[in-house]
Protein backbone atom coordinates (compact mmCIF):
# COMPACT_ATOMS: atom_id res chain seq x y z
CA UNK A 1 0.00 0.00 0.00
CA UNK A 2 1.18 3.64 -0.84
CA UNK A 3 1.78 5.85 1.83
CA UNK A 4 0.31 9.16 1.84
CA UNK A 5 3.56 10.88 0.72
CA UNK A 6 4.38 8.57 -1.83
CA UNK A 7 0.73 9.34 -3.16
CA UNK A 8 1.65 13.59 -2.87
CA UNK A 9 5.07 12.40 -4.52
CA UNK A 10 3.50 11.13 -7.47
CA UNK A 11 0.36 13.53 -7.82
CA UNK A 12 3.46 16.52 -7.50
CA UNK A 13 5.03 14.62 -10.80
CA UNK A 14 2.07 13.96 -12.53
CA UNK A 15 1.04 18.01 -11.85
CA UNK A 16 4.57 19.04 -12.75
CA UNK A 17 5.05 16.98 -15.95
CA UNK A 18 1.93 18.27 -17.20
CA UNK A 19 3.02 22.15 -16.95
CA UNK A 20 5.96 21.55 -18.76
CA UNK A 21 4.11 21.25 -22.42
CA UNK A 22 6.91 23.26 -24.66
CA UNK A 23 5.37 23.49 -28.13
CA UNK A 24 6.85 22.66 -31.18
CA UNK A 25 5.81 23.93 -34.02
CA UNK A 26 5.28 21.30 -37.31
CA UNK A 27 3.66 21.97 -40.43
CA UNK A 28 0.67 19.62 -39.29
CA UNK A 29 -0.45 21.22 -36.22
CA UNK A 30 0.37 24.99 -37.54
CA UNK A 31 -1.72 24.42 -40.61
CA UNK A 32 -5.46 25.90 -40.34
CA UNK A 33 -7.43 29.13 -40.37
CA UNK A 34 -6.11 32.45 -38.88
CA UNK A 35 -7.89 36.03 -37.93
CA UNK A 36 -6.32 38.77 -36.47
CA UNK A 37 -6.95 39.84 -33.18
CA UNK A 38 -4.05 42.53 -33.07
CA UNK A 39 -2.88 44.92 -36.40
CA UNK A 40 -1.58 47.73 -35.03
CA UNK A 41 1.36 50.27 -36.15
CA UNK A 42 3.21 52.93 -34.55
CA UNK A 43 5.37 55.81 -36.49
CA UNK A 44 6.76 58.48 -34.55
CA UNK A 45 4.95 57.25 -31.24
CA UNK A 46 1.37 57.31 -32.45
CA UNK A 47 0.09 53.66 -32.52
CA UNK A 48 -2.89 52.85 -34.92
CA UNK A 49 -5.26 49.71 -34.36
CA UNK A 50 -6.26 48.92 -37.27
CA UNK A 51 -8.64 46.54 -36.37
CA UNK A 52 -10.73 49.21 -34.50
CA UNK A 53 -10.55 51.29 -37.59
CA UNK A 54 -12.53 48.21 -40.12
CA UNK A 55 -9.18 46.66 -41.33
CA UNK A 56 -9.16 42.41 -41.63
CA UNK A 57 -6.56 40.34 -42.06
CA UNK A 58 -7.03 36.38 -42.83
CA UNK A 59 -4.89 33.54 -43.51
CA UNK A 60 -5.51 29.88 -44.22
CA UNK A 61 -2.21 27.82 -44.00
CA UNK A 62 -2.75 24.62 -45.82
CA UNK A 63 -0.70 21.36 -44.78
CA UNK A 64 0.25 21.44 -48.77
CA UNK A 65 1.97 24.83 -47.87
CA UNK A 66 -0.38 26.84 -49.66
CA UNK A 67 -2.04 29.83 -48.57
CA UNK A 68 -5.02 32.40 -48.92
CA UNK A 69 -6.19 34.89 -47.19
CA UNK A 70 -7.35 38.56 -47.73
CA UNK A 71 -5.11 41.70 -45.71
CA UNK A 72 -7.77 44.56 -45.78
CA UNK A 73 -7.11 48.36 -44.88
CA UNK A 74 -9.66 51.03 -45.02
CA UNK A 75 -7.60 54.11 -46.29
CA UNK A 76 -3.89 52.22 -46.51
CA UNK A 77 -3.43 52.15 -50.09
CA UNK A 78 -0.51 55.19 -51.15
CA UNK A 79 -3.55 57.26 -52.79
CA UNK A 80 -5.58 57.36 -49.83
CA UNK A 81 -7.74 54.21 -50.95
CA UNK A 82 -8.40 51.04 -49.42
CA UNK A 83 -6.15 48.24 -49.64
CA UNK A 84 -7.22 45.15 -50.42
CA UNK A 85 -4.66 42.37 -51.43
CA UNK A 86 -4.96 39.07 -52.01
CA UNK A 87 -3.01 37.00 -50.18
CA UNK A 88 -2.86 33.63 -52.26
CA UNK A 89 0.47 31.96 -52.10
CA UNK A 90 2.67 30.05 -49.82
CA UNK A 91 4.03 29.44 -46.28
CA UNK A 92 7.78 28.02 -44.76
CA UNK A 93 7.65 26.54 -41.37
CA UNK A 94 11.61 26.85 -40.65
CA UNK A 95 12.68 26.32 -36.52
CA UNK A 96 9.79 28.13 -34.67
CA UNK A 97 9.53 30.74 -37.51
CA UNK A 98 7.21 31.12 -40.78
CA UNK A 99 7.47 33.18 -43.71
CA UNK A 100 5.33 33.90 -46.40
CA UNK A 101 5.35 34.39 -50.08
CA UNK A 102 2.69 35.96 -52.54
CA UNK A 103 2.29 38.26 -55.45
CA UNK A 104 1.02 41.11 -53.35
CA UNK A 105 2.72 43.78 -52.61
CA UNK A 106 2.64 43.79 -48.45
CA UNK A 107 4.62 43.72 -45.89
CA UNK A 108 3.33 40.06 -44.69
CA UNK A 109 5.85 39.06 -47.10
CA UNK A 110 8.45 40.83 -45.42
CA UNK A 111 7.78 40.09 -41.69
CA UNK A 112 9.02 36.83 -40.05
CA UNK A 113 6.15 35.22 -38.12
CA UNK A 114 6.79 33.56 -34.57
CA UNK A 115 4.54 30.25 -34.18
CA UNK A 116 2.99 29.81 -31.40
CA UNK A 117 0.40 27.34 -29.98
CA UNK A 118 -2.77 28.30 -32.12
CA UNK A 119 -1.09 31.50 -32.85
CA UNK A 120 1.12 34.16 -35.76
CA UNK A 121 2.93 36.21 -33.78
CA UNK A 122 4.61 38.71 -35.87
CA UNK A 123 6.72 42.61 -35.02
CA UNK A 124 8.86 44.66 -37.55
CA UNK A 125 9.93 47.78 -38.08
CA UNK A 126 10.04 48.88 -41.21
CA UNK A 127 11.51 51.92 -42.92
CA UNK A 128 10.58 53.17 -46.42
CA UNK A 129 8.03 50.97 -48.54
CA UNK A 130 8.37 47.25 -47.25
CA UNK A 131 11.82 47.12 -46.55
CA UNK A 132 12.89 45.38 -43.21
CA UNK A 133 14.98 47.44 -40.77
CA UNK A 134 15.24 46.12 -37.55
CA UNK A 135 12.92 46.70 -34.10
CA UNK A 136 14.76 50.06 -33.32
CA UNK A 137 14.37 52.62 -35.89
CA UNK A 138 13.23 55.78 -34.71
CA UNK A 139 11.82 57.27 -38.22
CA UNK A 140 10.24 53.97 -39.13
CA UNK A 141 6.86 52.29 -39.11
CA UNK A 142 6.75 49.42 -36.55
CA UNK A 143 3.67 46.84 -37.15
CA UNK A 144 2.72 43.99 -34.42
CA UNK A 145 0.12 41.01 -35.35
CA UNK A 146 -1.16 38.21 -33.52
CA UNK A 147 -3.19 35.80 -36.01
CA UNK A 148 -5.22 33.60 -33.63
CA UNK A 149 -6.18 30.22 -35.30
CA UNK A 150 -9.77 29.13 -35.02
Amino acid sequence: MLSRADWITGAAVVLLACGDDPFAPTVENMAGSYGATTFTTTNSGTTTNHLAAGASFTLTLAADGTTTGRLFVPGGDEGGGDFDADLAGTWTLTGKTIEFAHTADTFVRDMPFTAERNRLRGTATFSGRNRLRGTATFSGTTIRVVLAKG
